[in-house]
């Protein structure tokens, strides 16, 4: 549907993309990859016809319509949430404006061709989905977090994230065959990232999206995109596989590249050695030709591997902080009632719920930042806590450089890494030296953050840490904090970040904090358990009351059942990694099948008979291989099912 025939295109005197061939499907959904200022945006903003390319051309497919969602810029005004949201369907709200005009018509002269006219209109409106407009529209607004109560506000009195949101609502509804999504993640909390997720999934028509959340990207996408070095480079699957295969890709090419280098290293001494040798000069033309005739191999970047550690916490007691009948209200607005919340030595807990339903007041309440109306809070033994709030940022020093507010904040041991630190929060060569007054809204955040974890405590309390952070940036935070030994409570909008690290998940909403053991995955299943069997029964909406507590009211049966999850979900996770090995396994066989095979069809192979034979052993001894792996494999799928 669409293709980018020889792409060239330059900024300033920097070239993004160097000659680029690459082609789109009508039903592929495709994620993009790369380093920051990579050119992801702008490969978005050429497809869908924003930007124009310096030379080659952009072909496209008669008929593509195309919906863009830019990262921000984005604002709506003069209209109401849901009429803004409907003008969307300006196509089928002409149809029904002349439909209305034609019974008119028909009631004061009955004419056969309005009559004719308006039977077609009328069918062709019904087809196109005309008399479910309505219950899309609310469908959608649901989906995205809009509460029925705020369809009616004016579209300017809702915030920039929610500005995206409304952007996101009129794309969705226009459902064209092409959208292009930068960053469709950012701003959405987790159950409106589901909702995202699924209606992605099953969208009938192309997606090429950019994300820096990675359970998205492997639930949406069949075919990760990466772009490097002026290049575009096209890998299968989801973004899982390809780190898989990208890891392979590269290695391969290391090798191949050392092979080439020690080769025109050897060509390069012969043209030295005797370069002023009359005798030799046929000899060393020939190497100055083999030597410009050779294509050199580019190699992606391979990043810096971090592994941060954190300084060792002071030891808390078993209870580390308690929360007893808390209240809280700001104004008519009653955010929680009677909460009760105990947070133990060693536990990770993520606070989950709908943007508004008290997240981040609650963490207030956590951190001593607010005290509750009612109620009190409770510090354990010990307690030393760092936090983080979504408006950290505000407590930088203006007049500091990067690099001199970060060192004046950590501990002495963790002087002579803060240079890797600030690395693994995208502060690379001369950003360390920038002012802090002169950095962007996203990179304060990122700097308040790096300091905060510099600091030795034995309760990190983190509001949406994974904001304006990349994908690598993220996995480096996130294997960081898995080897943290202190206790961790945390907000997060990343659904693998939060899988990957929670022990504990609590629902917020509807005035109440109610627990469940295990991970986003367990809290899902625990709320399905419950009787919310559809999906998008399971999002928690603000101002929906809480559900029913887990299981469990006496404390050792809930840590039996803690640890049966937790014991259940290693189980699961070791048969994913030996199921995804297997499966590795067979495609290199398969492909060493698919070579031998080929070899086999050559007649001169069967001139040489040691050669026939050894081949021959070779290719049956692989046939047992991969008949031995798919039964493996049948196993592993066997195990899932049951």
């Amino acid at each position: 549907m669409l293709q980018l025939r020889k792409v060239i295109k330059d900024y300033a005197d920097r070239r993004i993309f160097d000659h680029v061939d690459w082609h789109l499907r009508p039903s592929d959904k495709v994620g993009l990859c790369g380093e920051n200022g990579a050119g992801k945006t702008t490969l978005l903003k050429l497809l869908a016809g924003q930007v124009l390319p310096d030379r080659g051309e952009v072909q496209v497919a008669r008929g593509t319509t195309f919906g863009y969602l830019p990262q921000d810029g984005l604002e709506h005004r003069g209209r109401t949430l849901f009429e803004e949201v409907r003008s969307a369907l300006d196509r089928l709200l002409a149809m029904e404006v002349e439909i209305r005009c034609l019974e008119t018509a028909i009631a004061e002269r009955h004419h056969p061709d309005d009559m004719d006219r308006y039977a077609d209109l009328q069918e062709n409106f019904r087809q196109t989905g005309g008399y479910e407009m309505e219950a899309e529209i609310g469908k959608v607004l649901r989906g995205l977090g809009f509460v029925e109560r705020d369809w009616n506000k004016p579209c300017e009195q809702f915030s920039g994230g929610w500005q995206m949101r409304i952007a996101l609502a009129k794309l969705l509804l226009r459902r064209p065959n092409l959208l292009l999504l930068d960053e469709p993640t950012n701003h959405l909390d987790l159950p409106a990232r589901d909702w995202l997720e699924n209606y992605l999934h099953d969208y009938p028509h192309a997606v090429v999206l950019v994300s820096h959340d990675r359970f998205f990207l492997d639930q949406v996408v069949g075919r990760i995109v990466e772009v490097w070095n002026g290049g575009l480079t096209d890998y299968p699957g989801n973004y899982s596989k390809y780190l898989d295969e990208r890891e392979r890709r590269v290695s391969a090419l290391l090798e191949a590249k050392r092979l080439q280098d020690e080769a025109i290293a050897k060509l390069e001494a012969f043209i030295g050695k005797f370069r002023f040798n009359a005798n030799k000069a046929p000899l060393v033309q020939s190497r100055v030709k083999q030597l410009e005739k050779i294509e050199r191999i580019k190699v992606p970047p391979q990043r810096k591997k971090i592994a941060f550690r954190f300084p060792d916490p002071p030891k808390s007691g078993r209870i580390v902080l308690e929360v007893h009948q808390a209240a809280q209200a700001y104004g008519d607005l009653t955010v929680f009632q009677d909460v009760d919340l105990t947070v133990e030595k060693g536990e990770r807990i993520a606070l989950v719920g709908a943007n508004g339903a008290g997240k981040s007041t609650l963490m207030r309440l956590l951190a001593g930042v607010e005290d509750p109306q009612r109620g009190r809070r409770v510090g354990g033994h010990h307690l030393v806590l760092a936090y983080f709030a979504q408006d950290q940022a505000k407590e930088l020093d203006p007049a500091r450089t990067v690099l001199e507010e970060i060192t004046a904040a950590a501990p002495f041991a963790m002087v002579p890494r803060v240079r890797d630190i600030l690395g693994t929060f995208l502060f690379s060569g001369d950003d360390v030296h920038k002012k802090v007054s002169v950095l962007s809204g996203g990179e304060r955040n990122r700097l308040a953050l790096a300091i905060l974890l510099l600091l030795p405590a034995n309760l990190l309390l983190l509001d949406e840490p994974t904001n304006h952070l990349d994908l690598a940036s993220k996995e480096v935070l996130l294997n960081a904090l898995k080897g943290y030994a202190g206790t961790l409570v945390f907000v997060s909008h990343d659904r693998y970040f939060v899988d990957a690290l929670a022990s504990r998940v609590v629902e917020v909403g509807g005035g109440q904090a109610v627990p469940y053991f295990g991970n986003y995955e367990d809290f899902l299943r625990a709320k399905g358990a419950e009787g919310d069997t559809s999906h998008s029964a399971l999002r928690v909406e603000q101002g929906r009351a809480a559900g029913t507590p887990a299981p469990g009211d006496d404390k050792e049966e809930r840590r039996r059942v803690h640890a049966e999850r937790k014991e259940a979900h290693r189980a699961e996770q070791k048969r994913q990694k030996e199921l995804a090995q297997v499966e590795s396994d067979i495609e290199v066989k398969e492909g060493e099948l698919a070579e031998l095979e080929l070899l086999m069809a050559d007649p001169a192979l069967y001139q040489d008979s040691a050669r026939w034979r050894d081949v021959t052993l070779r290719h049956q001894h692989l046939q047992d291989e991969v008949a031995t792996l798919y039964q493996r494999w049948e196993a592993l799928q066997l195990a899932e099912a049951g």
